[in-house]
C-alpha cells in the first residue's frame, strides 16, 4: 500500500512541476488514439484441483505482452472515458504444488477488453497529466488447449484431458500519467490491477477455482483529434 501512496504522490509532484510550456490542452469533447503494448501479469493464488487428484494439485498462470489500441475522449476538461483492445493474450498454465514439477500443463487465450472512466488532475494546459481510472472489464478465455502432461495427472490411461475456463465480468483500478509531447501527440503510461476470480473445468469432471489478479503495465504513444 505504501508503494501505491509513492507512486500517487510522485506521478501528482511531476505533473505540478510541468505546466504549460506551448502544449495542447487535452479538453472537453477531443479524442486521442494511442497504439502500444500491454503486459499482463497474473499474480496467481490457486485452488487445488478437485479430487480424484494428488492433493495440493494447483496451478500457475505465465504472463504475456501484446499489442493494444486505446480510444480516450474527454467527457470534461478532467474526466475522460477510455477504451483498451487488443490481441488475445496467449497464457501458458503450470502446475505448482504437488505438480510443481509436471512443467507446462496447457495454454489459453485470454482477450480483456476494459472501458475506464478517469479523473485527469491539473489544468487541461498542463505538460503531465497524472491520472486514475476506475473501470469494468469483460475477461474472454478462448482456446484453451491441455498437454499430455494434464491427461497424465487428471486422467492417466486415458483420453485427453480438455478444459474451459469461465468468463467473467469484473472491476479493473488504474493509475497512470499522460505527457503531451506537441500540440497533436501524446505518451502515455499507466498501471492496472484487475480483481479476476474463476473457475476451471475439466473433461474428468474435475474443476479448480483460480484467483488471477493480474498485474498490466502499458505504454502508448498516441495522437489528438
Amino acid at each position: 500500500m505504501n508503494v501505491r501512496i509513492n507512486v500517487v504522490k510522485a506521478l501528482v509532484a511531476a505533473g505540478a512541476l510541468a505546466v504549460a510550456a506551448g502544449a495542447s490542452a487535452q479538453t472537453k469533447g477531443q479524442w486521442a488514439v494511442s497504439v502500444g503494448v500491454n503486459q499482463i501479469t497474473p499474480k496467481v493464488e490457486s485452488g487445488p484441483i478437485s479430487a480424484p487428484a494428488l492433493p495440493n494439485s494447483f496451478g500457475d498462470v505465465g504472463k504475456d505482452t501484446q499489442p493494444v489500441v486505446i480510444f480516450n475522449y474527454g467527457i470534461t476538461d478532467n474526466i475522460s472515458a477510455e477504451a483498451a483492445i487488443g490481441t488475445p493474450y496467449k497464457h501458458k498454465i503450470y502446475g505448482a504444488g504437488a505438480i510443481a514439477e509436471g512443467g507446462q500443463l496447457g495454454t489459453v487465450e485470454a482477450l480483456p477488453p476494459t472501458l475506464f472512466v478517469q479523473y485527469r488532475f491539473f489544468e487541461p494546459n498542463a505538460v503531465v497529466r497524472p491520472f486514475v481510472g476506475l473501470g469494468a472489464t469483460y475477461a474472454y478465455f478462448q482456446k484453451e488447449t491441455g498437454s499430455f502432461r494434464m491427461t497424465a495427472l487428471t486422467n492417466p490411461g486415458g483420453s485427453a484431458t480438455t478444459f474451459s475456463i469461465d468468463n467473467k465480468f469484473t472491476v479493473s483500478g488504474q493509475i497512470g500519467a499522460t505527457w503531451n509531447v506537441n500540440e497533436k501527440w501524446i505518451a502515455n503510461a499507466a498501471f492496472i490491477k484487475t480483481r479476476l476470480r474463476t473457475d476451471v473445468h475439466f473433461s474428468t469432471g474435475q474443476m479448480q477455482h483460480m484467483k488471477l489478479d493480474p498485474n498490466s503495465v502499458m505504454l502508448s504513444v498516441g495522437y489528438k483529434f
